[in-house]
């Protein structure tokens, strides 16, 4: 049993067998709402599958980029889980999770407040180019984009699509990752400093 989970965007949470089947997932949108829904989403999740947490034998986590105080919720949480089970904690770009949902090119995007956004390109659910923050009018688009945070520069993105990464699609990656043998560490994708310490005029 894998347990999956992303606060990079909605605060999203998946219980996937070894064979890739999604037994349980939940998510919500909520920008100030990590500390206070992610253990109640996750204890939903393997109480929906009857799933015991000691059952979990891994753990994926997206790793961003987000902004500093949700993006860091998640990851604390995958590590104390993973700790306490005594289970492996895979990290992985959480905008992987958005290009692996369409065949083809795709353009990922995530919010970065301050007027940016957060960006990677894909090729058939493989990272082309990224992960970089940049100003929306700065980013080489290529083929679909999806991504919640592209809704918000329209004149940048025309055509986006809404989307949050898929915890699911995040095991998945994991496991195409392992496979040739990369390192998965959860350490947070920032790009930037934290907001925590401010941009004067931001």
């Amino acid at each position: 049993m894998i347990l999956a989970l992303d606060t990079s965007s909605a605060i999203a949470v998946a219980l996937v067998s070894e064979s890739g089947e999604v037994l349980a997932r939940r998510s919500e949108f909520n920008p100030r709402g990590h500390s206070e829904l992610l253990a109640g989403l996750i204890e939903s999740v393997l109480g929906e599958a009857g799933v015991a947490g000691t059952e979990v034998t891994r753990i994926v986590v997206g790793t961003g980029p987000a902004p500093f105080t949700g993006l860091r919720v998640g990851l604390m949480t995958a590590r104390t889980l993973g700790h306490v089970w005594g289970v492996p904690v895979d990290g992985v770009c959480s905008l992987d999770a958005l290009g692996a949902s369409a065949a083809g090119e795709v353009t990922a995007v995530g919010d970065a407040r301050r007027r940016e956004v957060y960006w990677a390109t894909y090729r058939d659910g493989v990272r082309v180019s990224g992960p970089e923050v940049s100003a929306p009018g700065d980013v080489p688009v290529a083929g679909a984009v999806v991504g919640r945070g592209a809704l918000l520069y329209p004149d940048a993105f025309p055509g986006a699509v809404e989307g949050d990464p898929d915890p699911a699609l995040l095991v998945s990656v994991a496991a195409r990752l392992r496979a040739a043998g990369s390192d998965l560490p959860t350490e947070p994708l920032y790009l930037r400093r934290p907001d925590v310490h401010g941009v004067p005029g931001a």
